[in-house]
């Protein structure tokens, strides 16, 4: 009696039954103010921060190539020229590789100039072709690839040595906005460059790591192509959803008897099978003794020990569950209770269903704001021009200073220099913002988890309050508020708003700890030695096994804050209390629950997806011609995103 009597105190008093609460209280008063302050005047901050990045930043210059004067492709004055040709592609493989190529914004030290379309036949300028001029050359003949503003009657030899004009054009096709040789196509006799298997390798690592434009038009077109039959792939989601909560009101006993059924048999047929397996194997002698040890896994199939530790392992797995059945049976018949009153309560208040759809939508703007934010930091900075020319060794470039500050908008002219001009180089790094870059970037992840950890904590809050008021309705369904759902999400933000961004501060903590830790490994994996591996991996466990017990923690705290209205403190110190009381039923509870709804999820995304895949393949035939499938570039596209949309509304609905 003493054990038990310090047992409880240890785990606080269970309160006292009371037949006049009726929770969620009415009285309330504001919670964690101080972390409400700290909460708002963040967000305050993070909209300066948006403000700051959406002032300086530029976010064109990684979504559009720059011609040599730094103008950009495909917007404002070349509008109507969305390509990027590159007078020498060679000059961009064989000055560096193509990390640094990349690293610096593919630009290249070769002139580079907007065109409509990409060339599409090899072609090379004649030595006869020199002593003409530019028009006869280029303009006649439909070549518009020399730079803005040569003059018609400019000798074709001249503006090959200012690189005005190409002395070459390969069969070209556009990959991130920029025209890249194919891979296919038969090099010309280049003067000074061979056509040898290095250049080649060169181009198809350029190719490869920059024709994603393709694919995402593909993508495009395939989801404009097939939208309207993924609505009614989630349509149908939505459907079955709906049907297996309505069937959880009704049968809720039954399915949970087939499914702890159905994971009997299982087990059952697989202790068969692994049995026959090992007797035939032992009739045959086969032991692995005479196999010994080996890096081929599949050659242990054929010895008796391995279907002989299965056997065991099953065995040992249904022997614990029917054990578990048998002495939790009243714990899964308060779980089946749990699931038939939860349904009715959904019956009752419909809009809770439709509330996910809330909490995707406040997500989605968290992580577009922070994706924004952070792109436009990261492209902030004055573009910086310099004096360039193809080749400074020719007389008259010597007393010219290459590399110094230009403007673009007054072009050297008449220089002794050939081919001297005013060229993009780089963004400048040294403003007051570039210099707080990483300390912004910094601040706007803190804010995308802080952020994305409060709207979750608002969700749980306000479905807590809204079925709390369910649950406290003795006369349903006349004691249940008109809007519960509604009076729930006011109250919780005129209250709740600083307890719930203290419980998403100390998440977030946890989360970017982890973060910080997964990108340490990541940076020294190639010099660690075994025990700094072991050290970072218990680390690691350590703090996903902390972050599981905080979202735990937190949920629950979420629960006690919409019933009883206290901080979040009190509520985190009462929600475990209350669990460490009821330790066995909460497991019982939680895991039978979680294993029907996981059913449950199973059903609706496997009949969506199996039903997406007859019919994007054109396997379902005689429809007519209103219902035949799209032709699709990649079939899998829209069948993924219905899985997808199918599994976050039975989520939704199912949680």
């Amino acid at each position: 009696m003493g054990g038990k009597q310090d047992g409880d105190e240890a785990c606080g008093k269970p309160a006292k039954y009371d037949p006049s609460f009726r929770g969620p209280i009415k009285n309330r008063s504001c919670t964690d103010i101080i972390c409400c302050i700290l909460f708002l005047a963040f967000i305050l901050g993070y909209i300066v921060v948006g403000i700051v990045a959406w002032v300086y930043g530029d976010p064109r210059q990684v979504l559009y190539p720059r011609n040599s004067t730094g103008a950009y492709c495909g917007v404002g004055a070349n509008k109507d020229k969305p390509y990027l040709l590159y007078f020498n592609i060679f000059s961009c493989i064989l000055a560096t590789n193509i990390i640094t190529v990349a690293e610096n914004g593919l630009q290249c030290p070769t002139s580079q100039v907007c065109v409509s379309s990409c060339p599409e036949v090899a072609w090379t300028v004649e030595v006869s072709q020199f002593s003409q001029n530019v028009g006869e050359v280029f303009y006649t003949a439909n070549r518009n690839f020399c730079l803005p503003g040569v003059p018609w009657d400019m000798p074709v030899i001249q503006s090959l040595q200012q690189e005005l004009c190409p002395s070459f054009l390969l069969p070209s096709a556009p990959a991130l906005g920029r025209c890249l040789p194919l891979l296919n196509s038969t090099l010309p006799e280049l003067p000074g460059i061979s056509s040898n298997t290095s250049i080649s390798q060169g181009i198809s690592g350029v190719l490869d790591s920059l024709n994603a434009r393709d694919i995402t038009v593909k993508i495009f077109e395939d989801v404009a192509q097939s939208w309207y039959w993924i609505l009614v792939a989630l349509a149908v989601a939505l459907v079955l959803s709906l049907l297996f909560i309505l069937l959880l009101r009704l049968v809720a006993g039954p399915l949970v008897l087939v499914l702890i059924l159905g994971v009997l048999g299982v087990l059952a047929y697989g202790i068969y099978h692994c049995w026959e397996e090992y007797r035939v194997l032992r009739d045959k002698g086969a032991s692995i003794t005479q196999l010994g040890v080996t890096t081929n896994l599949s050659a242990y199939r054929n010895v008796q020990e391995t279907w002989l530790a299965a056997v065991i392992v099953l065995a040992v797995l249904e022997g614990t569950l029917l054990l578990l059945l048998i002495f939790l049976r009243q714990r899964i018949r308060i779980a089946i209770a749990l699931l038939k009153e939860a349904s009715k309560a959904v019956g009752q208040m419909m809009s809770t269903l439709f509330y996910p759809l809330v909490t995707f939508v406040l997500l989605l703007i968290c992580i577009v704001y922070w994706a924004m934010t952070a792109l436009y930091l990261a492209t902030s900075g004055q573009p910086q021009y310099v004096l360039w020319a193809p080749n400074a060794s020719l007389p008259g470039c010597e007393k010219v200073q290459m590399n110094t500050s230009c403007n673009p908008m007054s072009q050297p002219m008449n220089s002794s220099c050939p081919g001297l001009r005013c060229v993009f180089q780089s963004y400048s790094s040294t403003g007051l913002v570039q210099r707080s870059l990483f300390n912004l970037q910094i601040y706007g992840i803190l804010g995308l988890f802080w952020t994305l950890n409060w709207v979750l904590a608002l969700g749980q809050c306000v479905l807590a309050g809204a079925f709390a008021s369910f649950y406290w309705a003795f006369q349903k369904p006349q004691d249940i508020p008109t809007f519960p759902l509604s009076s729930s999400f006011i109250s919780t933000l005129r209250y709740h708003t600083g307890s719930l961004a203290f419980g998403a501060l100390i998440l977030s903590l946890v989360q970017i700890a982890r973060v910080i830790l997964e990108y340490i490994d990541n940076k020294l994996r190639g010099a660690q030695n075994p025990v700094a591996r072991c050290i970072m991996c218990c680390f690691k466990c350590c703090l996903w096994c902390l972050e599981k017990f905080i979202k735990f923690l937190n949920r629950n705290a979420y629960i006690m804050i919409a019933i009883y209205g206290k901080n979040f403190c009190v509520s985190a110190k009462n929600a475990f209390m209350l669990l460490m009381r009821n330790i066995v039923r909460v497991v019982v509870l939680d895991k039978v629950t979680d294993l029907l709804l996981l059913f449950g999820k199973l059903l609706v995304v496997g009949g969506v997806g199996v039903l997406s895949f007859f019919f994007f393949t054109g396997r379902i035939r005689g429809l007519g011609r209103d219902f035949e499938n799209p032709s699709l570039n990649y079939y899998w596209l829209p069948i993924m995103i219905s899985i997808l949309g199918a599994y976050v509304i039975a989520s939704g609905f199912f949680s």
